[in-house]
């Protein structure tokens, strides 16, 4: 009896914070038709850098859905979250088998975050691991998946998502590191804008570069490039231009 009342409690606990969460959210179905103008992350950013006297204008340019290039697409969806498509939000698979590392290693280091996921995260939250976050963060993408279309969720995640130091989304991403429109960007560079992701602030040129040919290894498995295209692209330098002598790094804090 006694588990029975515990259990009993605990689901009410549950059911409870999650109404609560829920209802006490930005309605997320304005951004059907508004881009948002900022999001938690680049405040926290803003923050952070004007504590460390760090000058760095924000750069961020919003570009629709129809103006990114299609290898971004691809690059950033098999690297981040390839059931993108096909899921309600949740990749629960996923989410199980992070909840597990995270309880075997008392971390909470593995996300097992979804687009919906991380752009819910990147909109109203804090980037935090701990569980009550990671709870809000689910509620806020099954908010986003139920209010706008797949679509629109990609199409500000791709606007929004941080880049590098204070650079986000597509656009101002493609001209910070290869000088043009994110319309114009080959599978190589879309490969190399999705190898940033993970650690966009902070990648090392080895890791980046492993990260950048697992992606492209990943779009030949697919038949997204050809065995060719896979071996020429992958032996490219990073962010090297044919005029360039030195490849072009992202800066670090």
């Amino acid at each position: 009896m006694k588990k029975i009342f515990l259990r009993s409690v605990l689901v009410t606990l549950i059911v409870g914070l999650g109404c609560y969460f829920y209802y006490s959210f930005p309605d997320v179905s304005e951004l059907k038709q508004k881009n948002p103008k900022t999001t938690a992350l680049m405040e926290l950013r803003d923050e952070e850098y004007k504590k460390k006297n760090i000058r760095s204008a924000r750069q961020q340019i919003w570009v629709p859905y129809a103006a990114i290039s299609e290898h971004l697409k691809k690059a950033v969806l098999i690297s981040e979250d390839a059931a993108f498509f096909s899921h309600k939000g949740v990749d629960v698979d996923e989410l199980k088998a992070a909840l597990k590392k995270d309880w075997e290693t008392w971390s909470f280091s593995r996300g097992g975050s979804t687009i919906t996921m991380q752009l819910a995260k990147n909109l109203y939250l804090s980037p935090s691991k701990n569980p009550l976050r990671k709870a809000k963060e689910i509620i806020v993408a099954w908010q986003l998946e139920q209010k706008l279309p797949k679509r629109r969720i990609f199409e500000i995640y791709l606007n929004v998502v941080e880049f590098g130091r204070n650079i986000y989304g597509a656009e101002a991403a493609a001209r910070f590191y290869f000088g043009k429109s994110s319309a114009a960007l080959d599978a190589l560079e879309s490969a190399t804008l999705a190898a940033l992701l993970p650690s966009p602030r902070s990648s090392r040129e080895r890791n980046l570069v492993s990260r950048r040919n697992l992606i492209l290894s990943r779009l030949a498995s697919v038949g997204y490039l050809s065995a060719g295209e896979y071996q020429r692209t992958r032996q490219v330098p990073l962010f090297q231009k044919v005029e360039e002598a030195e490849p072009l790094l992202p800066q670090a804090d």
